[in-house]
């Protein structure tokens, strides 16, 4: 089979709080949302039919391991706020917050695909690109990142 160029993804679920510092509407209050990630990867299936993995661009089971260890698992039930806001002076000294989040940018859905893209590509194995990334927040809302755009 001649060399083809691939893309596969795989859907990733977690749950998260956040709340937006400076906001002019509702979700400046601290609120959760159920989020769905889809993560297209781009490669070549591997050629070699001797090789465990033939016929495959990458094993699934090593993509999971990577958005859980970069992503699923550091925000799975937490609260996000960004870093040096009230909202993270309150989270930290309430000791209401078992899981926070402090991060360097305001927790969007744009925000958060962008730094997601940036974890899951330093991961990658060699010969396979981060071709996208949809961020659902909620059912009818999402932020998309691709790699084209981002070059």
């Amino acid at each position: 089979m001649p060399n083809t160029k691939i893309r596969i993804t795989k859907e990733f679920r977690f749950e998260a709080a956040h709340a937006l510092w400076g906001y002019d509407g509702a979700c400046r209050n601290i609120h959760g949302h159920s989020y769905i990630l889809y993560v297209t990867l781009l490669g070549e299936p591997e050629t070699d039919p001797d090789h465990p993995k033939f016929g495959m661009v990458m094993d699934f089971s090593v993509l999971k391991k990577i958005v859980y260890d970069q992503i699923v698992e550091p925000f799975d039930h937490a609260l996000m706020v960004r870093k040096g806001t009230p909202h993270s002076d309150l989270a930290r000294t309430s000791g209401l917050v078992g899981k926070l989040l402090e991060l360097e940018y305001q927790p969007t859905c744009e925000n958060m695909v962008s730094d997601f893209a940036t974890r899951i590509a330093r991961n990658l194995p060699q010969g396979i690109m981060l071709h996208s990334l949809r961020l659902h927040e909620t059912a009818t809302a999402y932020a998309e990142w691709y790699a084209e755009d981002n070059a």
